[in-house]
Parts: structure tokens; C-alpha cells; sequence
């Protein structure tokens, strides 16, 4: 079997897409295909901007051309509604926060009210490993953190990491929330695409999040999804070594 070969079965036994991190994890494992490089997750990079075959749908994210009225028709990627393709953009973001989480052995959670949208083909409550958030403060402080897009628990179920995708919405808000979170030794992101930077750098200049700033960093996506590709190659690498 050849490499492309290789890499258009996981995606035909993904529902016909995947994203470049399941592609890393799983694409080594076809049998009777041979990588014999040194370098074999940059040549499944290469491999999916092979136009023949594949499509870009989202920053790491792939399809195959041979599905492509279907997929874009079952997770209205190309919908004429805005509100299905803000709920697709917002709700794979989180998903990939989650992926991350789950390989840096973190506690993830989503609020609830999150928890039946789609990530491709699961739910956001299929892959985070927290129900319920913990309730590591008083109930106001909980409640705060309740609506947070993802946040991620360390063993000692405290909050190390909180990220609030800004899709479409205000990123003021989220500032805000962060505000409200910040006597707790927790990493804050905003995600939102790079064309929204500069939103975000003049409304962190205002006066009321100077004791907070410098805890706070702008994740953009391009960035999120290599986060996402990298962290499993890592973890492709050394399951194969541990």
C-alpha cells in the first residue's frame, strides 16, 4: 500500500475527514505501508495538500475530495445558516483544546451547555473527562468558571488552564470572566482567528486588566491546530519508545 493510500483509509474509516493530530496517531498503524523516513509526520503533511485527493476545511483539518458534498452538507461547514457555521467554528476549536488536554493527561471540562454539539464525528461530552466542574471555591467563583469554554483540571482537580474560543462573539466578556478568576494560579487564552489580534490587544490595553495582562495570551488558530498536530506526535512518538 502506498502512503497516500495509507492516509485516505483513516479518513474513509473516520467518516471521510480528520484532522492532521488523528492522522498522526493513526496513520502509521496501516498495515503493509512502509515509511521509511525518518521524517514520516511531515510527509502526512504533505501528503493531505495533495489536491488529487484531499481539501482543507479548517486550520488542521482534512477531508477527502471523493466526500466532499457530504461532508460539507453534514456539519454545515458550507451552511447558509451563520448561527450552524459559528456553532461548527466554535465547537471544533474546543474540541481541539480538549484533544490536548486529554494527551497532557489533564481533567477537561466543557460546560454542559456545550456538551451535545458536535466535534466532526462526536459529541464535545464524548471526549472531555469531567462531567460536572469541580468545585474547587466558593459557588460565585465556581459559577464563573462553570461558563468557561475549556478549562483544564490538574490532579488536584484546581484549574491550570482556561480558554475561551471568540469566534464571532465579544472578547471584552471573556476578559472579564478572566478578571474574575485571576487570584488562581491559572494560564488564560483567548482563541479567536489572527484577524481579530488587534481587536484583542486594544481592549486587554484597558485600564481595569492591567493587574491581569500578563497572564493573558491570544492563541490564534492556525497556531491551536499545530498545537494540536504536534501534541500527537509527540505522544505517537513516545508511546512507540515507552
Amino acid at each position: 500500500m502506498k502512503q497516500y493510500e495509507a492516509v485516505i483509509k483513516v479518513m474513509e474509516e473516520n467518516g471521510g475527514l480528520a484532522t492532521l493530530g488523528y492522522l498522526n496517531q493513526n496513520v502509521l498503524k496501516v498495515p503493509n505501508c512502509e515509511w521509511k523516513t525518518k521524517t514520516p509526520f511531515a510527509s502526512i503533511r504533505r501528503i493531505v495538500q495533495d489536491e488529487r485527493f484531499f481539501f482543507k476545511i479548517k486550520p488542521g483539518l482534512w477531508a477527502l475530495k471523493s466526500h466532499k458534498e457530504e461532508i460539507l452538507e453534514n456539519y454545515h461547514i458550507s451552511s447558509k445558516s451563520p448561527e450552524e457555521v459559528d456553532e461548527f467554528n466554535h465547537s471544533y476549536y474546543q474540541g481541539l483544546l480538549v484533544e490536548i488536554g486529554n494527551i497532557k493527561n489533564y481533567k477537561t471540562y466543557i460546560p454542559n451547555q456545550d456538551k451535545n454539539k458536535k466535534f466532526l464525528n462526536k459529541t464535545l461530552s464524548e471526549i472531555r473527562t469531567v462531567d460536572n466542574i469541580f468545585k474547587f471555591s466558593y459557588d460565585e467563583i465556581v459559577g464563573k468558571a462553570r461558563t468557561v469554554d475549556v478549562v483544564w483540571f490538574n490532579n488536584r482537580n484546581l484549574p491550570n488552564f482556561m480558554f475561551e474560543v471568540e469566534h464571532t462573539t465579544d472578547i471584552y466578556n471573556s476578559l472579564l470572566k478572566f478578571c474574575d478568576l485571576q487570584d488562581f494560579y491559572i494560564n488564560f487564552y483567548i482563541v479567536s482567528d489572527n484577524r481579530r489580534k488587534r481587536e484583542y490587544i486594544q481592549k486587554i490595553s484597558a485600564n481595569v486588566f492591567s493587574d491581569i495582562k500578563s497572564r493573558i495570551k491570544f492563541l490564534d488558530y492556525e497556531s491551536l491546530s499545530e498545537w494540536h498536530a504536534k501534541s500527537f506526535e509527540i505522544y505517537s512518538l513516545e508511546k512507540k519508545i515507552f
